[in-house]
């Protein structure tokens, strides 16, 4: 895979083996469990030049993101951005960090959608009735396609001002949410 996106592809083989764990012990059925997220304070995450990838494609990658999800009882996490912006590569970052990663695995089938400057790629959120006002837009839907966040779209607007712990703990109370 391209070096640029080399992070996603870390995150994907997680993922990969997660669902494969999560899909074996729950027989594919829905995760009931709510996991802990990771404790790590202050953790200041290696930040990538580029973590989102073409423009192109997106529609395909979502549709296998929910594929994946019901077949794994995990959520999808959709992650709208663009590289230009440093909130959003913090938080690309982050959830890539080794300490954080796995967890992530886990919980959520991550979609890094690239909107550029706001955009393209807004299709999912259009669908929802839904507008993006700020990057990154972090939304983490079912496998059903229910949103769960609606109510936060613009909460990591700002990822850069929140503590690592602090970023982590709202994705694990989005994911709490049914």
């Amino acid at each position: 895979m391209n070096e640029r996106f080399g992070h996603m592809s870390r995150l994907w083989r997680a993922g990969l083996v997660a669902g494969a764990c999560v899909g074996a012990i729950a027989g594919g059925a829905q995760a009931a469990t709510v996991e802990a997220p990771p404790q790590i304070g202050n953790l200041t995450p290696t930040v990538p030049a580029q973590p989102y990838g073409p423009t192109e494609g997106t529609r395909e990658r979502i549709a296998t993101a929910f594929d994946t999800a019901r077949a794994t009882g995990r959520k999808v996490l959709l992650d709208f951005g663009g590289n230009w912006c440093p909130d959003c590569r913090i938080l690309a970052g982050l959830m890539d960090d080794p300490a954080v990663a796995p967890w992530i695995a886990r919980r959520f089938v991550v979609v890094m959608i690239n909107v550029e400057r706001m955009n393209t790629n807004l299709e999912f959120l259009e669908q929802h009735g839904l507008k993006i006002s700020a990057v990154p837009t972090v939304l983490v839907v079912t496998a059903q396609g229910k949103v769960l966040n609606a109510d936060g779209l613009t909460a990591l607007g700002n990822a850069r001002a929140m503590s690592s712990q602090a970023v982590i703990d709202l994705l694990a109370q989005w994911d709490a949410r049914t």
